[in-house]
């Protein structure tokens, strides 16, 4: 039981962070340098310009904001997967009293925790809003 649990623990973090990450990792253009002049001898001097690999509109804050919205998706993944394992040990007790109070204090646990992980995410919302002028 413990290891499938693991396993499903392990595969949502997975499959959330590949999706997660795929908006801030996409590339716009597929060439990230440009030469305005052509490779010749007769020409000394050649201007290149560099296009930002994250987008044309990419701040720091915005990179920030999209790490941390990465790592809230993480944080929150990990205590669904903990209500979800905290509900299990308590249906599975069979009526001991140490695995019901197990399976409570895994639930209330992770209920704080995805309180404290939705506050973070509006706290943090409201920052990076402001700070970018949005």
């Amino acid at each position: 039981m413990k290891k499938i649990l693991i396993s499903l623990a392990v595969a949502s973090l997975i499959s959330v962070s590949l999706f997660s990450l795929s908006p801030s990792l996409s590339v716009t253009n597929s060439v990230f340098a440009t030469s305005s002049s052509e490779n010749t001898a007769s020409k000394s001097s050649a201007s290149m310009t560099l296009t930002n690999p994250l987008g044309p509109n990419t701040t720091v804050y915005t990179l920030a904001g999209r790490i941390i919205s990465v790592v809230l998706g993480l944080v929150g993944t990990i205590a669904l997967v903990m209500f979800i394992y905290g509900g299990i040990i308590w249906m599975t007790s069979a009526g001991s009293k140490d695995k019901v109070k197990k399976g409570k204090d895994a639930i209330v646990w992770s209920v704080i925790g995805m309180a404290v992980i939705f506050a973070s995410y509006g706290l943090t919302k409201f920052l990076l809003d402001n700070l970018t002028g949005r």
